[in-house]
C-alpha cells in the first residue's frame, strides 16, 4: 500500500494540501491484478474508491440470473463507471458525479437497493405526515416500495421467483464472480446512453505510476 499526498484542490470542499491518494495492489480470483486507487480529502472527509485491472479491458455487460439463494453469495466487482440494474424491477442505479466502486457479492448489492428504496420510504412517509394533497398518489408509491422491498428480501428463499442483476460498464473494469454469470460486448447504442461516473482524478499518469 502506498500513500502519496495531492497537491490540487478537493473536489467537494476545494481546500488544497488535504487530498490523499492511497493505491494497493490486489488479486481478486477470475478478475485478475487490479488497483484499488482510493482518493481522500482530510478536510471535508470526501473519498472516492475506484478499482483499475492491470491489463486493458474493453467495455462490457455481465448478467447473472439469482435463481437461487446460494448466487447472493458470488462476488461482484463494481467500478465508479458502472450502471447496476435488476430490469425485472424496473430498478436502476446509475454512475454519478460522486460514484465510487467497491468489491462486494450479489448479497451486498441487494442491500443497497434496499436502502435506497427505504430511504426514497422514509420520504413518502414524510409526505404522507404532512398531509399531501396527492395522498392517494402517495400511497399507491409507498406500497410499490414495500413490495419491491419484499421482492429482493425474498431472494435468500428457496423457490424465490428469479431476479437477474445486471452490470454495464463502459470502462469495462466491472465483472461478477460466478459460473453461470454470462459477459457481452456492449452496442454502440449502449454505449452512447451510459454514463461514466465521475471524471478521473486529476493526477498524471507519471504521478500515479511513482505512487504504485
Amino acid at each position: 500500500m502506498n500513500e502519496q499526498d495531492l497537491d490540487f484542490p478537493c473536489p467537494i470542499c476545494s481546500t488544497t494540501g488535504q487530498v490523499k491518494m492511497i493505491t494497493h495492489i490486489d488479486e481478486i480470483p477470475y478478475f485478475g491484478e487490479h488497483t484499488q486507487l482510493t482518493l481522500m480529502c482530510n478536510a471535508c472527509g470526501w473519498t472516492q474508491t475506484d478499482f483499475i485491472p492491470a491489463e486493458g479491458k474493453k467495455a462490457g455487460g455481465w448478467t447473472l440470473i439469482i435463481d437461487d439463494p446460494s448466487k447472493l453469495r458470488a462476488r461482484v466487482v463494481r467500478s465508479s463507471s458502472c450502471t447496476v440494474s435488476i430490469p425485472e424491477l424496473d430498478l436502476q442505479v446509475n454512475p454519478g458525479s460522486s460514484s465510487t466502486g467497491y468489491v462486494s457479492n450479489v448479497e451486498g448489492v441487494m442491500i443497497r437497493f434496499q436502502e435506497i428504496i427505504a430511504m426514497v420510504q422514509r420520504d413518502v412517509m414524510a409526505q404522507l405526515e404532512e398531509g399531501s394533497e396527492e395522498e392517494g398518489l402517495l400511497e399507491e408509491q409507498f406500497q410499490t416500495l414495500v413490495n419491491l422491498s419484499l421482492r429482493l428480501h425474498s431472494l435468500s428463499e428457496e423457490g424465490a421467483n428469479p431476479l437477474t442483476l445486471e452490470l454495464l460498464d463502459p470502462h469495462g473494469h466491472s465483472m461478477i464472480l460466478h459460473e453461470d454469470a454470462v459477459e457481452r460486448p456492449l452496442s454502440e447504442k449502449e454505449l452512447a446512453k451510459l454514463p461514466v461516473g465521475p471524471d478521473p482524478a486529476v493526477f498524471s499518469t507519471d504521478e500515479m505510476n511513482d505512487s504504485a
